[in-house]
């Protein structure tokens, strides 16, 4: 009985990160609200037929916001803090560069409001992680007015699509 005993208290310690009702709760919100804020941004790629949609902002932004909650939580330094918010930023580039794609000339690049999009997604996971909500709030609205508004406003006669041009099959819809 006594392995057992040390088997239960040893899986009760690996899940204690969670042990208080706020700690819960702090963590559900920023997981939830990254997520959904993410979700709002690939929405919007989606509707556009764009390539990266929904999931992938969702995942982006909740990926961005799990890095900087699990280091904050264990009482990280700024110095390693900001190390880690730079690893996010370079690492997601690599996932932007997928989406960009060169044709023939040098003015036929397509796909570059989307991977500018998906940083966007990345930093606004960063703020929700460390717990400046309202700030990812903000952001979110200002990302949707220039990915939504701008085109109308620069040129009322073009279609909202211009950005990029539509993907045959886009990816990721949802």
């Amino acid at each position: 009985m006594e392995v057992y005993e040390r088997i239960l208290t040893t899986l009760a310690q690996e899940f204690s990160d969670l042990h208080q009702v706020e700690h819960l709760t702090r963590a559900t919100l920023r997981l939830v609200l990254a997520m959904f804020l993410g979700g709002l941004l690939g929405y919007e790629r989606a509707v556009m037929g764009k390539a990266a949609g929904m999931r992938t902002h969702m995942l982006v932004c909740l990926g961005a916001a799990i890095f900087v909650m699990a280091l904050e939580q264990n009482g990280a330094e700024s110095d390693a803090m900001s190390r880690v918010i730079q690893g996010v930023a370079a690492g997601i580039g690599f996932l932007c560069a997928g989406t960009i794609l060169k044709g023939r000339s040098i003015s036929d690049v397509k796909g570059l409001t989307t991977a500018a999009g998906l940083w966007a997604s990345a930093a606004i996971g960063v703020a929700v992680g460390l717990g400046r909500e309202a700030t990812a709030v903000l952001a979110t609205v200002i990302v949707l007015v220039v990915l939504h508004l701008m085109p109308m406003v620069v040129d009322p006669s073009a279609n909202i699509q211009s950005d990029d041009e539509p993907d045959s099959e886009p990816r990721d819809k949802h």
